[in-house]
Protein backbone atom coordinates (compact mmCIF):
# COMPACT_ATOMS: atom_id res chain seq x y z
CA UNK A 1 0.00 0.00 0.00
CA UNK A 2 2.88 2.40 0.75
CA UNK A 3 4.40 2.17 -3.41
CA UNK A 4 0.42 2.54 -4.11
CA UNK A 5 0.31 6.18 -2.30
CA UNK A 6 3.67 7.16 -3.27
CA UNK A 7 2.89 6.87 -7.07
CA UNK A 8 2.23 10.16 -8.16
CA UNK A 9 0.38 9.42 -11.11
CA UNK A 10 -2.34 7.56 -8.63
CA UNK A 11 -6.00 8.15 -8.68
CA UNK A 12 -7.17 10.56 -6.33
CA UNK A 13 -9.65 7.68 -5.85
CA UNK A 14 -6.69 4.94 -5.28
CA UNK A 15 -4.40 7.31 -2.83
CA UNK A 16 -7.35 8.44 -0.81
CA UNK A 17 -8.56 4.11 -0.35
CA UNK A 18 -5.32 2.76 0.07
CA UNK A 19 -3.74 6.12 2.47
CA UNK A 20 -7.28 5.52 4.71
CA UNK A 21 -7.06 1.97 4.78
CA UNK A 22 -3.34 2.38 6.11
CA UNK A 23 -4.34 4.64 8.59
CA UNK A 24 -7.74 2.20 9.95
CA UNK A 25 -4.79 -0.58 10.10
CA UNK A 26 -2.74 1.56 12.43
CA UNK A 27 -5.35 2.71 14.72
CA UNK A 28 -7.41 -0.12 14.64
CA UNK A 29 -4.42 -2.23 15.92
CA UNK A 30 -3.60 0.89 18.66
CA UNK A 31 -7.65 0.79 19.66
CA UNK A 32 -7.74 -3.20 20.01
CA UNK A 33 -4.93 -2.71 22.92
CA UNK A 34 -6.05 0.19 24.55
CA UNK A 35 -8.55 -0.21 27.53
CA UNK A 36 -7.54 3.91 28.79
CA UNK A 37 -9.96 6.65 28.28
CA UNK A 38 -8.51 8.08 24.41
CA UNK A 39 -8.80 11.36 22.40
CA UNK A 40 -6.95 12.15 19.25
CA UNK A 41 -5.20 15.59 18.10
CA UNK A 42 -4.73 16.37 14.62
CA UNK A 43 -2.12 18.70 13.71
CA UNK A 44 -3.67 20.76 11.06
CA UNK A 45 -3.78 20.08 7.95
CA UNK A 46 -2.78 16.66 7.30
CA UNK A 47 -3.48 15.20 10.82
CA UNK A 48 -7.11 15.76 9.55
CA UNK A 49 -6.87 13.36 6.81
CA UNK A 50 -6.85 10.54 10.04
CA UNK A 51 -9.68 11.87 11.86
CA UNK A 52 -12.38 9.95 9.92
CA UNK A 53 -10.38 6.67 10.65
CA UNK A 54 -10.35 7.42 14.41
CA UNK A 55 -14.23 8.37 14.69
CA UNK A 56 -14.89 5.22 12.94
CA UNK A 57 -12.84 2.86 15.14
CA UNK A 58 -13.27 4.97 18.27
CA UNK A 59 -17.69 6.15 18.36
CA UNK A 60 -17.73 9.78 20.17
CA UNK A 61 -14.38 10.40 20.42
CA UNK A 62 -13.28 13.91 21.50
CA UNK A 63 -10.44 15.25 18.99
CA UNK A 64 -8.73 18.41 18.96
CA UNK A 65 -6.88 20.39 16.69
CA UNK A 66 -2.72 22.11 17.01
CA UNK A 67 -2.14 24.49 13.75
CA UNK A 68 1.35 25.25 13.68
CA UNK A 69 2.74 27.46 10.63
CA UNK A 70 6.27 25.97 9.95
CA UNK A 71 8.47 27.89 7.16
CA UNK A 72 10.61 25.16 5.65
CA UNK A 73 12.46 23.77 8.29
CA UNK A 74 13.85 26.40 10.71
CA UNK A 75 10.67 28.86 11.60
CA UNK A 76 7.62 27.24 13.56
CA UNK A 77 5.14 28.69 15.39
CA UNK A 78 1.65 27.78 17.08
CA UNK A 79 -1.30 29.38 15.60
CA UNK A 80 -4.29 27.42 16.92
CA UNK A 81 -4.99 25.27 19.77
CA UNK A 82 -8.44 23.45 20.90
CA UNK A 83 -7.93 20.53 23.03
CA UNK A 84 -10.43 18.79 25.10
CA UNK A 85 -10.96 20.34 28.62
CA UNK A 86 -9.95 16.72 29.93
CA UNK A 87 -6.68 16.06 28.15
CA UNK A 88 -4.46 15.89 30.70
CA UNK A 89 -6.66 12.92 32.16
CA UNK A 90 -6.81 10.57 29.02
CA UNK A 91 -4.14 9.31 26.53
CA UNK A 92 -3.44 11.26 23.34
CA UNK A 93 -3.50 10.09 19.76
CA UNK A 94 -1.60 12.74 18.21
CA UNK A 95 -2.22 11.97 14.38
CA UNK A 96 0.09 13.36 11.58
CA UNK A 97 0.72 11.54 8.51
CA UNK A 98 4.42 11.60 7.16
CA UNK A 99 6.88 12.66 10.40
CA UNK A 100 9.72 14.73 8.43
CA UNK A 101 11.89 16.58 10.35
CA UNK A 102 9.94 16.20 13.81
CA UNK A 103 9.84 20.16 14.41
CA UNK A 104 6.02 20.42 14.21
CA UNK A 105 5.78 17.19 16.31
CA UNK A 106 8.18 18.49 18.95
CA UNK A 107 6.58 21.22 19.12
CA UNK A 108 2.93 20.00 19.57
CA UNK A 109 3.64 17.22 22.10
CA UNK A 110 5.77 19.73 23.75
CA UNK A 111 2.42 21.80 23.81
CA UNK A 112 0.41 18.50 24.98
CA UNK A 113 3.18 18.05 27.97
CA UNK A 114 2.30 21.88 28.58
CA UNK A 115 -1.21 21.28 28.95
CA UNK A 116 -0.08 18.55 32.12
CA UNK A 117 -0.44 15.34 29.40
CA UNK A 118 2.29 13.12 30.75
CA UNK A 119 4.51 12.53 27.95
CA UNK A 120 4.08 8.57 28.75
CA UNK A 121 0.32 9.20 27.84
CA UNK A 122 1.35 10.43 24.01
CA UNK A 123 0.94 8.12 21.18
CA UNK A 124 2.10 9.48 17.98
CA UNK A 125 0.89 8.34 15.01
CA UNK A 126 1.25 8.18 11.36
CA UNK A 127 2.00 6.95 8.49
CA UNK A 128 5.93 7.73 7.53
CA UNK A 129 8.55 8.79 9.77
CA UNK A 130 12.41 9.95 8.40
CA UNK A 131 15.13 11.35 9.85
CA UNK A 132 12.54 13.37 12.58
CA UNK A 133 11.68 9.91 14.25
CA UNK A 134 15.17 9.95 15.52
CA UNK A 135 15.09 13.70 16.71
CA UNK A 136 11.33 13.30 18.10
CA UNK A 137 12.77 9.86 20.31
CA UNK A 138 15.83 11.58 21.75
CA UNK A 139 13.64 14.88 23.11
CA UNK A 140 10.93 12.33 23.97
CA UNK A 141 12.17 8.87 25.47
CA UNK A 142 8.59 8.48 27.27
CA UNK A 143 6.44 8.95 23.75
CA UNK A 144 5.30 6.19 21.90
CA UNK A 145 5.35 6.29 18.37
CA UNK A 146 3.30 4.13 16.12
CA UNK A 147 4.47 4.27 11.94
CA UNK A 148 4.06 1.51 9.35
CA UNK A 149 7.10 2.55 7.72
CA UNK A 150 10.51 4.42 8.21
CA UNK A 151 12.01 6.33 5.23
CA UNK A 152 15.46 7.13 4.96
CA UNK A 153 15.87 10.52 3.23
CA UNK A 154 14.51 13.83 2.43
CA UNK A 155 15.19 16.53 -0.47
CA UNK A 156 16.10 20.16 -0.13
CA UNK A 157 12.60 21.26 0.63
CA UNK A 158 12.03 19.14 3.83
CA UNK A 159 10.04 16.14 1.72
CA UNK A 160 9.74 12.65 1.67
CA UNK A 161 11.46 11.07 -1.57
CA UNK A 162 10.33 8.68 -3.06
CA UNK A 163 6.99 10.35 -4.60
CA UNK A 164 4.75 11.14 -1.73
CA UNK A 165 4.46 14.63 -2.46
CA UNK A 166 2.40 16.91 0.31
CA UNK A 167 0.26 14.49 1.60
CA UNK A 168 -2.59 17.03 2.81
CA UNK A 169 -2.63 18.28 -1.00
CA UNK A 170 -2.89 14.99 -2.22
CA UNK A 171 -5.73 13.65 0.06
CA UNK A 172 -7.76 16.89 0.51
CA UNK A 173 -7.35 17.39 -3.73
CA UNK A 174 -5.61 20.59 -3.74
CA UNK A 175 -2.15 19.54 -5.08
CA UNK A 176 -3.32 20.83 -8.72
Amino acid sequence: MHTLIRDKDISKHDFLFYSDRLIRLDLFILVLISTTKLCGVSIVRSGESMENALRACCKGIKIGKILIHRDGDNGKQLIYEKLPMDISKRHVLLLDPVLATGNSVCQAIQLLIDKTVPESYIIFLNLISVKGIHCVCKRFPSLKIVTSEIDVELNEEYRVVHGLGEFGDRYFGTDD
